[in-house]
């Protein structure tokens, strides 16, 4: 699949092309799924063409499947494993994929395909995001944009890892209970405000102020503020979020679904001087690739074990990526869609939906 205009998912279309050769240090993959990332729409729309992405881009950052060929240099003995892939900013969308060597990990038995793009990725990006927000066991967390798969690994790790109180932002009472089944103590709505999710009002917001942090919890138990949140939405709408953090507590923006966040957002911060509070963005990109390898190898045994949920909102045929685009952009997705090429024996051996 390619995209082959910038805008709307019906810019992607079918391609063939002939099978890729992996070159020194490579491995070919035959994938049997294919992970569907909020970057990948944000690729296709065009909004980062600005980064040298151009028309004719193969989407995908990540495959599961098997090893079919190798490159020189490379083991053979990986011939026949099969593995999670990285790919990058691109060539996932594909029924093959050259990989770099050490960007390939081994699946444990018990693990699908559809589960390790499900986790892969997401799951290194909510593990160190709290490392890089500092989260330490008792600390209160919010997760804004909870219901993508960033968001679904952060509530899990917050909660294993001893939060006092895991918040999450969503858009549905529906979604909300999901979560709390994940390990999320308190949902609120979209503006980070007690209300029914949906609406995405609540008395505070109704009267144009933010609720209070730092003071007693609510009523029904719903922190008053918190030490961690983590941001997977930015946009307009982010700044608002720093009146919800205790005194010294820490922002980390992990992602950008709804866009850039106003350019002088950081005034908000100042504003707030007294209360130390932190900013920082975070990208798996400047961690250190044997840590990367560590994390993922020992989350996808956890889920393995059922100890963590990788949590598939839909299977796909490879050639339904404009619908799965579609739904990307419509915030129909809880979890993660996964693509799969025709044929594939373990992806499309699982549940056509999966909780």
């Amino acid at each position: 699949m390619s995209i082959q205009t910038f805008g709307s998912p019906d810019g992607l279309a079918v391609v063939d092309l002939p099978v890729p050769a992996p070159a020194a240090g490579q491995v070919l993959v035959t994938t049997e799924a294919v992970g569907v990332g909020g970057v990948d729409t944000l690729i296709r729309s065009g909004a980062l063409a600005a980064y040298g992405f151009k028309e004719g881009h193969i989407p995908g950052g990540e495959v599961a499947g098997t090893v079919t060929a190798v490159g020189d240099g490379v083991d053979p003995s990986w011939l026949g494993r099969r593995v999670w892939a990285f790919t990058g900013t691109g060539g996932g969308y594909a029924e093959q994929a050259v990989v770099p060597v050490e960007q390939v990990l081994l699946l444990p038995d018990g693990l699908s395909s559809a589960a390790a793009v499900t986790l892969g990725s997401a799951g290194a990006v909510a593990h160190f995001g709290l490392r890089h927000a500092r989260f330490a066991p008792g600390e209160t967390v919010l997760v804004r944009g909870a219901a993508g798969g960033i968001g679904i690994m952060a509530v899990q790790l917050a909660a294993r890892g001893g939060a006092a109180a895991v918040a999450v932002t969503t858009s549905s009472p529906e979604r909300g209970e999901r979560l709390r089944r994940l390990g999320a103590t308190h949902v609120l709505n979209r503006s980070g405000g007690r209300g029914d999710g949906a609406s995405g009002r609540d008395g505070a917001h109704e009267r144009g102020r933010a609720p209070e942090s730092g003071g007693a919890p609510e009523r029904d138990g719903t922190p008053a503020g918190y030490d961690v949140i983590i941001d997977v939405v930015a946009g307009a709408d982010m700044p608002s979020f720093f009146d919800r953090l205790n005194p010294n507590g820490r922002m980390v923006a992990v992602g950008a679904v709804a866009g850039q966040p106003p350019a002088d957002f950081g005034t908000r911060i100042m504003t707030e001087f007294r209360k130390s509070l932190s900013f920082a963005a975070f990208s798996a990109a400047t961690v250190a690739p044997a840590a990367l390898r560590a994390v993922r190898a020992e989350q996808f045994a956890a889920a393995a074990r059922g100890e963590i949920a990788a949590v598939v909102h839909e299977l796909l045929p490879l050639d339904h990526a404009v619908l799965a685009h579609r739904k990307m952009d419509a915030g129909e997705v809880f979890g993660r869609i996964v693509l799969a090429p025709r044929g594939a024996g373990a992806a499309s051996a699982e549940r056509r939906k999966a909780s």
